[in-house]
């Protein structure tokens, strides 16, 4: 594997995710399919204006949402500290982010403002509560919306990946099924970054890593999940998550994304196969068959993750970074980078993070 080569996929995929973020904006959260045509047309292929009364209402094509807004912070404080610093995160988070919220959905960057954040905000700012005991049990991808970047960062120390992303996402969200789903996207996309494929393989070499113990997962199976032979004893120290289940539905995922007898046309239409709403039970199926169906075609993935409604925005931050990592930053449209809001600033920003893969 190439130090360039990796830095490409690296890159690809936080700009994938930026990208994602951006194209949903104005079509984000149309559960009405026939409104959001009405509104945009048959095929929504690049950036669009929020229409009037909608999410994000007054905000202009190729703008971030405060998901990215999030994601940018992340981004900073890792660079900045060449490595994961929780005091770090969450003093920007107090100095920077919270300032510009006051509690209510429809405020703050970004022009909405997600459950979580808003009960963290409450808690920390109005209770004055401590960091670590603010969170809330939220079912959303809020918090994978912003640890893909801790994901990219380690995508080649799983442990340290693992260990970062649990933290960080326990900061706004405790649902222990949320947190572990959330750590395995994480492991997911650390593996594409690494430079391996989004088949039916992938699941098989997350387990490894439980065996290794770099996936804080418990696992009692040998082999391909297989029995526990005879007089075999289970692991000295439980996994932090109590199954590995969370880890084994992609392989299957993408599988049935190449199944010629399983068929979802057009593929924007996935959202209604796993679900429109907003919960990671959703999004994270969505995402992972977008990125398996279009390992080698990043417009593909996120347009058909935009095109599906719903709680698209998610989907296509997801999906985009999915797609970025295995395409590289060489493999998406030049026309999705010219028409993303400061899209230099965020290119310099993801060179910085991709160069400390390597240190």
């Amino acid at each position: 594997m190439s130090a360039s080569s990796l830095e490409d996929r690296a890159i690809g995929a936080l700009m994938g995710a930026f990208i994602g973020d951006a194209l949903a904006l104005g079509p984000h959260w149309y559960y009405d399919l026939d409104q959001l045509h009405a509104d945009y047309g048959p095929w929504i292929r690049d950036y669009t204006t929020p229409k009037a009364g909608r999410y994000h209402a007054g905000m202009k094509a190729g703008q971030l949402s405060q998901s990215g807004v999030l994601l940018r912070l992340t981004v900073q404080s890792l660079v900045d500290c060449g490595s994961y610093d929780e005091a770090d995160f969450c003093q920007r988070m107090d100095t920077e982010f919270f300032p510009m919220l006051d509690g209510t959905p429809m405020s703050g960057p970004g022009g909405y403002t997600s459950q979580s954040i808003r009960e963290a905000w409450r808690k920390r700012t109005e209770a004055g509560l401590p960091w670590g005991q603010i969170a809330g049990n939220a079912d959303t991808t809020e918090a994978a919306e912003r640890i893909l970047a801790i994901a990219i960062r380690y995508a080649l120390q799983p442990a340290k990946l693992a260990s970062a992303i649990t933290s960080n996402t326990v900061l706004t969200q405790t649902d222990g099924t949320v947190v572990a789903m959330t750590v395995a996207f994480g492991a997911v996309l650390g593996l594409l970054v690494e430079g391996q494929p989004m088949d039916s393989s992938i699941s098989g070499k997350l387990m490894a890593r439980v065996k290794a113990g770099e996936l804080p997962f418990h696992a009692v199976t040998s082999g391909n999940l297989q029995a526990p032979r005879p007089g075999q004893a289970e692991a000295p120290v439980a996994g932090r998550f109590p199954s590995p289940d969370a880890l084994l539905s992609q392989s299957s995922i993408a599988m049935a994304a190449i199944d010629p007898d399983i068929c979802i046309e057009p593929a924007w239409k996935v959202s209604l196969v796993y679900g429109m709403p907003c919960a990671v039970y959703h999004q994270f199926p969505a995402a992972y068959y977008l990125a398996a169906r279009f390992h080698d075609d990043f417009e593909s993935a996120v347009l058909h993750a935009v095109n599906g409604g719903g709680q698209n925005q998610a989907r296509a931050i997801l999906a985009g970074a999915l797609s970025g990592a295995q395409t590289g930053l060489s493999g998406i449209p030049q026309r999705f980078l010219a028409g993303l809001e400061n899209s230099a600033e965020l290119l310099a920003l993801a060179g910085q993070l991709a160069k400390q893969l390597t240190r």
